[in-house]
């Protein structure tokens, strides 16, 4: 993928979490720059827990184990984002709202099923 690829994936994404924390409570992020860093932040987050879990437990994942790992990694990246504030609760319907926005708009590069 192309650095323009890039930016636009991580703008996406930052669009994306905007819109999540005007819908879901428990759930905020103070201005578009620090959703950018959030974005850039749960993308490392989520590529660490899958170099150490696997790509099974990874929140691009399908199912239960990748929601479940997806609120977590949101719900630890407030620790690295200031302006970032999220309830567990919050974090569970973000996951939520997240991945239903994923699949109309895809903010993660996906790998072929049989890597």
């Amino acid at each position: 993928m192309h650095i323009i690829g890039h930016i636009v994936r991580f703008i996406v994404s930052a669009l994306v979490l905007l819109l999540v924390s005007h819908i879901v409570h428990g759930f905020y992020i103070h201005g578009f720059w620090r959703a950018i860093i959030a974005a850039i932040v749960i993308t490392l987050l989520g590529l660490a827990m899958e170099a150490l879990f696997g790509r099974r437990i990874s929140p691009y994942g399908r199912g239960i184990i990748g929601f479940i790992s997806g609120a977590i990694v949101i719900y630890v990246a407030q620790i690295f984002v200031h302006g970032m504030h999220v309830s567990i609760i919050g974090a569970l319907l973000a996951s939520l709202v997240i991945g239903i926005i994923d699949l109309f708009i895809p903010t993660s590069f996906r790998r072929p099923r049989n890597e």
